[in-house]
Parts: C-alpha cells; structure tokens; sequence
C-alpha cells in the first residue's frame, strides 16, 4: 500500500566518539533501547486508555516501529520515522499511529523531569522505570544523547542522568492494580486478608465493614470461588505488587464461569481487517448506491 515516511523524533549523539557525524556501531544499542522504550510506553498508554481491552489493535507494533534511514550532520543526529500507509476510500479509521507521539512526548517528559530533579510525570507507567534506567548505558562522561521531538527543546541523557533515573527505579512506587486468586486467611479485626495469587504470590489487601460479607464468603468457599480486587497498589522496584493501598472494588469470580472476552478483538478491529483484505479493485466493482439501496441488491426490491 502507497505510503510516506514521517520523522517523530531525533536522537542527537554528543561527544568526541560522535563527532563528524559518526555513529559509533556500540550506540546502535542505544537506539535499540530507545526504540524498546517507545514501544512499551506505547502500550501502557494504550492499556490504560481502554482498561476494559486486553489485546492490542492490530498491526499495531508495525505502527510503533521506528526506522533509522540516515545520519545528519550535527555530531551524530539520528532522525527516526515511522511509516504512515496512505488511507484509501475503505479504510473505515484514520491510520496515523499517534501512539507513537504520544510515547516519545511521554519519554520527553520523563527525562526533562530527570534533568530538573524533579517527580516523575503521574501518568508514566511506573513499572517501566527499569527499562528507562537502561538507555545510556554505553555512553562515557562526557557523552550525552539529546531526545528532541518536533517542535521542542532537548531533553538530554547522560551517566549523571541515569545515576538519578536508577533513584527512581530503586524505590517502591504506587500504580493501579487489579489481582485475583483466592482468600487463604483473613484478619477481620484487623481488616486485612491475604490473596493468594495463580504464582502462589501472596498480596496484603484491607477491606471495609461493607466488604467483609465478601471476604469472608472468599475464605469460606476458598477452593471455589476467586476474589478480584482492583484498585491501587505498591509495588517493589522490579514491578512485583506488595500490597493494595487502595481498594476500588472486591467482586466474587467462579473459575469456568462464562465470562467477557477482554482478549477478543473489538468489532471495529475486526472490520478494519476485513476491509483491508479486500483488493481495491474488488472495493471499486460496488455499485454507488449500495447503501442506499441495498435491499434491491440484497433482495431484489424496488430501488428507492
């Protein structure tokens, strides 16, 4: 399909090693890395946009996949793009993959934040901090990498960035949480209960005098029946959740119970790649009025 190439971001390598506008082949793991965090962050953002989906649209990795075509002059500038396929007259949404800007802003903010030495933006996805400690990690002193997206200033990466990224990623931090496994032992004085998850992980989760009817209902019939909490957590460092601070909802869940698909792709998913599979020339053989007289097509009525 007919398309352009669209640059989303530049990457400006600075230091001895970049000078004359090379790019040393040890920094290409910096782009490789750079490139992992645009992804994930393109996830996160997306998951949690549409909580209720779990599977991502489709071709979307395809859409948050950044290309390196050429060098510029400067040091080492290294202008990244993405491919934009041209939509044609049945594409049925636009086709531009704005998660691809709205992930490198993210990372622009992150690392703006970490030069001023100050808190990390509330939407960054919390447990990406390690992945966001590891980019620079080829870089000497005197080396920095700028991440300059359209249209605003530089927000720079060096070994004394990092030092400052890897405070972060060293300490507990707080994201939303939903968990579900099953009530082994609960403290009603206390208000608290532990819930034991699928990898026989334990996480410590308060509860109300409203909820206890709830909690005790899990813990009586625990081989049955599964609690789902969901609400906000802490979490270790590395991502594991600890306990819930927070609990927005307790719901009862009945292993082999029909359920929601969450994984099932949405009905605009679905038709998006029907319509894609359809040559354009089979798309130009439908009548102008199809809509307006499909039943005469269908059925063979009289047109309107």
């Amino acid at each position: 399909m007919a398309g352009q190439w669209k640059e989303v971001v530049r990457l400006r390598f600075k230091g001895a090693r970049f000078r004359d506008h090379a790019l040393d082949l040890s920094a290409l793991a910096e782009l490789s890395q750079f490139q992992k965090i645009v992804a994930e962050t393109a996830k996160a953002m997306w998951h949690a946009a549409y909580p209720d989906r779990e599977r991502l649209p489709g071709h979307f990795e395809e859409r948050t996949r950044l290309c390196l075509r050429k060098i510029d002059k400067g040091s080492a500038v290294t202008p990244l793009e993405v491919w934009i396929e041209e939509p044609d007259e049945q594409e049925l949404f636009e086709p531009e993959p704005e998660e691809v800007n709205q992930a490198i802003e993210l990372a622009h903010e992150v690392f703006d934040a970490v030069e001023r030495d100050a808190p990390l933006p509330e939407r960054f996805p919390k447990h990406l901090i390690s992945e966001y400690a590891k980019w620079g990690q080829s870089l000497a002193e005197d080396e920095e990498v700028e991440l300059v997206p359209p249209g605003r200033q530089p927000a720079r990466v060096s070994p004394r960035h990092r030092e400052r990224l890897a405070r972060f990623a060293a300490t507990p931090y707080q994201d939303a949480a939903e968990v579900s496994g099953e009530v082994f032992e609960a403290d009603v004085r206390q208000r608290r209960f532990q819930l034991w998850r699928e990898d026989s992980t334990p996480v410590s989760v308060s509860f109300t005098d409203d909820q206890e009817e709830i909690v005790t209902s899990a813990l009586k019939d625990h081989r049955s029946i599964r609690l789902l909490v969901k609400g906000r957590g802490e979490h270790a460092a590395s991502g594991q959740l600890q306990r819930f601070v927070q609990v927005d909802s307790l719901d009862i869940v009945r292993p082999g119970a029909t359920q929601f698909d969450t994984t099932a792709s949405s009905i605009e998913d679905v038709l998006a790649s029907i319509a894609a599979e359809v040559p354009k020339e089979e798309w130009d053989k439908l009548p102008a009025d199809l809509t307006d007289d499909l039943d005469h097509y269908l059925y063979g009525t009289p047109r309107r």
